[in-house]
């Protein structure tokens, strides 16, 4: 009985070895014979992969530009898609190249490289995997105008890793995708052309309301970036200090955000200077903030 436990023993030891040299033997060929050729190969798809990014960037952007102004933001939305699928076959060719991909290696470079991703990069791949998810979220898209924790503007560029976007004060900011886990993400038009624009003014407690909404309402109703077939509401607040104004309306496009704010608070001032209408006085405003605290 023991002799047979002994020899039942050995013969499992013997097949797990052979398992095992099986499987080494199967995947120790992972990477194939380096030449220069190869080497060559390589730095041309590379320098083809960076040269086609340009061109789709500078092409869709150029595209954009030139076709009917309502399409412009959804054939920006084209270019993350795109530059996706270039930069995918771009690691798939140099795989290929550089690597034996058969099926036992395929295996052991993808178990190899999420363990480095999970430990070295985790950061790193919770951006693509971010950026992977907004594309079909719709997040945010190029174009839209978002606001992403304390930075808004708009977004230029859709990265593999980050997005980009142009502040009002042109500056360009990269933020990770993977903000979108903790952050809140405000966007304005969310791929539409039109953004609502909500303009403030202040006057004192005894001014005509009726007469104040009326020159707000004509105002905007009268401005040349205004979107008419979208609506116009004036909102009221009143303050400890006075009585605030709230105008909300929407531009034809939402690049001239800010163009269209200035438009209209000039014109407004323009008309109230003719009523001699009362702001708040500071004194007021002084004395309000203090009785808060």
């Amino acid at each position: 009985m023991i002799k047979f436990m002994n020899i039942q023993i050995y013969w499992l030891a013997q097949s797990a070895k052979d398992a095992v040299k099986e499987t080494a033997e199967d995947t120790k060929d992972i990477v194939s014979q380096i030449t220069t050729g190869k080497v060559a190969q390589g730095i041309l798809i590379l320098l083809t992969a960076y040269t086609v990014l340009r061109i789709l960037d500078k092409l869709i952007l150029w595209l954009s530009e030139k076709i009917a102004k309502e399409w412009r933001l959804r054939v920006k939305q084209f270019l993350p898609f795109l530059r996706m699928v270039v930069l995918t076959t771009t690691i798939v060719v140099l795989m290929n190249l550089f690597l034996n991909l058969s099926k036992e290696n395929i295996l052991a470079v993808t178990g190899t490289v999420a363990v480095a991703l999970g430990f070295a990069f985790k950061d790193y791949a919770s951006s693509i995997i971010a950026g992977v998810v907004g594309l079909f979220e719709s997040s945010y898209g190029v174009g839209d105008r978002v606001k992403i924790g304390e930075n808004y503007g708009e977004v230029v560029s859709y990265g593999l890793r980050s997005v980009r976007i142009q502040t009002p004060d042109d500056n360009l900011i990269t933020i990770p995708h993977n903000k979108i886990w903790t952050e809140a993400v405000s966007n304005a038009n969310a791929g539409a052309l039109e953004a609502q624009v909500v303009t403030e003014f202040y006057f004192a407690h005894e001014i005509d309301v009726n007469l104040v909404r009326k020159i707000l309402y004509r105002v905007a109703q009268t401005s040349k970036y205004t979107a008419l077939k979208l609506p116009i509401v004036v909102i009221i607040e009143e303050k400890p200090w006075g009585t605030m104004f709230k105008l909300k309306s929407y531009p034809l496009d939402a690049r001239d955000e800010f163009v269209y704010k200035t438009d209209l608070t000039s014109r407004a001032k323009q008309a109230f200077a003719k009523h001699n209408f009362a702001y708040p006085r500071i004194f007021d405003v002084e004395s309000a903030q203090s009785n808060k605290q």
